[in-house]
C-alpha cells in the first residue's frame, strides 16, 4: 500500500523536474517524458536522431535538474573500453610499484553516451554490464556503480555514414528507445529565440535529490495493476513471436524473433511509471499504450523478407496492439 504523502512527494517532484527541463528544452514534451519514466523505473534510454534536434541537451537538463554527478562520454571509433570504465595504473612511491584503479567516466549518476553507434562493437559492449547489473568489472574486482544510475545513450540513424550497428544484446539492455522528431514550426521559432538573445540557452538548476529520485522509484514499484492487465502486457508481447499463437499474420510474416521477457518487465514498470507522471494511483490501459511502443520499438528483429519490403517495426507494433484483446 501506497503512503499517500510519499505519492504526492514523488508527483511533487515529478512536477519540478518536468519544470525545469522545459527551461531549457523546447516542445520534445513525449521523449521528455519518456526520459522521466525510465529514470523512474532505474531504466536505461537510446534516443535517437538526426545530428542537432538537442538530444545531448535534454540529457545535460535532466542532469543539471537532478543536481547528480554527470559524466559524458564521446563515442567515436577510436574509443576503447577502458575509456569507459577506467583501467588499473602502475603507481610508484619509491617503495613500491602497485597497481591502483583509475575509474572511467562511467561511474556518474546520469551518464551521457553520446553518439554511441559511432564506436566499434568492442567498445560499445562495455556498457552492457554497466547498464544491466550496475557494476564494472576489472580484472578480478568488482566495482558497484553510484545510485540512481541512468544511462542516456544518443544515437544517429543507422543509415548515416560513420555509423556501426548496435548489437542486440546492447539494445536489449536499453528499457525505452525514443525518437526525437524535428521541432514543430512554433517550437523551432522558440528555440532560436532562446539560443540567439540574452545569454543563449541555461541550463537548470537543481531542484532534487538524489533520495528523492530513489523515494519516487520505490512509490512505482508500489503502484498496483489489474491482473487482467499483466496478462494482457504478457500476451502483447507473446504476440511479437512469429511463432506463436498470438501473434497476427504480418508478425508471421516479417519478424526473425521477437521481444525478450525484457520487454515484458519494461511495459509493466514503465505503464506504473508512466501511472504516476500522470498523477494516477493504478495502471490503466492508457498507461500501457503510451509506454508500448517505447518498450518494443527495438527488440523486433525484422526477418530477411522484412527487411527486403521496407516493412516498418511502427506498424508491425500497430497490428499487436491492434490485434490483441483485453480479455
Amino acid at each position: 500500500m501506497i503512503a499517500a504523502q510519499d505519492f504526492d512527494r514523488a508527483c511533487l517532484t515529478l512536477a519540478r523536474l518536468r519544470a525545469a527541463i522545459g527551461t531549457a528544452v523546447v516542445g520534445q514534451e513525449a521523449v521528455v517524458d519518456a526520459v522521466l519514466v525510465a529514470l523512474l523505473c532505474g531504466g536505461n534510454v537510446l534516443l535517437e536522431g538526426v545530428p542537432g534536434l538537442g538530444k545531448t541537451l535534454l540529457v545535460r537538463a535532466l542532469a543539471g535538474a537532478l543536481g547528480l554527478r554527470f559524466s559524458r562520454i564521446q563515442f567515436t571509433p577510436d574509443l576503447m573500453p577502458a575509456d569507459i570504465v577506467g583501467t588499473n595504473v602502475l603507481s610508484d612511491d619509491g617503495r613500491r610499484r602497485t597497481f591502483t584503479y583509475s575509474p572511467g567516466p562511467i561511474f556518474g549518476n546520469v551518464v551521457l553516451a553520446d553518439e554511441v553507434n559511432r564506436a566499434t562493437p568492442k567498445t560499445q559492449s562495455a556498457l552492457l554490464e554497466a547498464m544491466e547489473e550496475r557494476t564494472v568489472t576489472i580484472g578480478k574486482t568488482t566495482y558497484p556503480l553510484a545510485s540512481p544510475f541512468l544511462v542516456l545513450a544518443t544515437q544517429n540513424p543507422i543509415e548515416m555514414e560513420g555509423t556501426y550497428p548496435l548489437p542486440e544484446a546492447q539494445l536489449d539492455r536499453f528499457l525505452f528507445k525514443a525518437t526525437v522528431a524535428y521541432p514543430s514550426l512554433e517550437a523551432l521559432i522558440a528555440i532560436v529565440e532562446r539560443a540567439t538573445e540574452g545569454n543563449g540557452v541555461a541550463l537548470p538548476e537543481s531542484v532534487a535529490t538524489a533520495a528523492d529520485v530513489l523515494s519516487a522509484q520505490s512509490v512505482v514499484r508500489e503502484i498496483p495493476i489489474a491482473q487482467p492487465l499483466r496478462e494482457y502486457v504478457a500476451r502483447l508481447v507473446l504476440a511479437t513471436h512469429p511463432d506463436n499463437r498470438y501473434a497476427p499474420k504480418d508478425v508471421r510474416s516479417f519478424v526473425e524473433y521477437g521481444a525478450s521477457p525484457r520487454a515484458a518487465i519494461a511495459i509493466i514498470l514503465g505503464a506504473k511509471a508512466h501511472a504516476l507522471l500522470a498523477g494516477e494511483p493504478n495502471v490503466r490501459r492508457a498507461d500501457i499504450e503510451s509506454v508500448f511502443p517505447l518498450a518494443l520499438g527495438h527488440r523486433l528483429i525484422l526477418s530477411f523478407r522484412g527487411e527486403a519490403e521496407g516493412v516498418a517495426v511502427a506498424a508491425l507494433l500497430g497490428r499487436v496492439w491492434e490485434e490483441t484483446p483485453v480479455l
